[in-house]
């Protein structure tokens, strides 16, 4: 894998940040850690709970989780993966043209409040668009683990990115 930079530059001494990458910047096997991690709070997990109408009390209610074997309540399933998610745009799918899907979503640990949440991504495939000139499905592995290192979800997605020479950069001014 090249270096990834972030940035593009545009003239002496002057740069532009840039998000996601192209096609052509992706080879299966590469692992990227996707870096700050994300300390879960109780807005965090009420506000999307809500916002998502995931009003299960095992989520918001402390009184009602207080009898759970955990004691407290359980980040909603829905904050993990939106947090875990998010952190990968910027380094993977930041120039994504359509997510195409989601699949094998397992959460193996409980999030709660509190918990700071990592992530890593493995490209695990690539190939052309067969009908979108200038366009490429690139599959990844998602990882999010929690500070102590336990893993609490894994997923894979799959997303359309540009080719070089396809993207929106010139249009957008990005």
């Amino acid at each position: 894998m090249e270096p990834l930079s972030g940035y593009r530059k545009l003239g002496e001494q002057h740069y532009r940040e840039v998000v996601g990458r192209y096609y052509e910047e992706f080879t299966v096997g590469d692992l990227v850690e996707h870096r700050p991690g994300r300390t879960v709070t109780e807005l965090d997990n009420v506000l999307m709970s809500m916002l998502s109408m995931n009003d299960a009390p095992l989520h918001i209610d402390a009184a009602y989780s207080a009898h759970t074997p955990w004691g407290r309540p359980i980040v909603s399933s829905l904050v993990t993966l939106s947090i875990v998610g998010g952190m990968t745009a910027r380094s993977t799918s930041g120039r994504t043209i359509a997510n195409l899907g989601w699949e094998s979503i397992r959460l193996t640990h409980p999030v709660f409040t509190g918990d700071t949440l990592y992530a890593r991504s493995e490209t695990l495939a690539k190939r052309l668009a067969k009908s979108r000139p200038g366009q490429g499905i690139v599959t990844s592995r998602t990882t999010g683990t929690n500070q102590e290192g336990a893993t609490v979800l894994v997923f894979e997605r799959s997303f359309l990115v540009p080719l070089r020479g396809h993207g929106l950069d010139e249009l957008a001014d990005y």
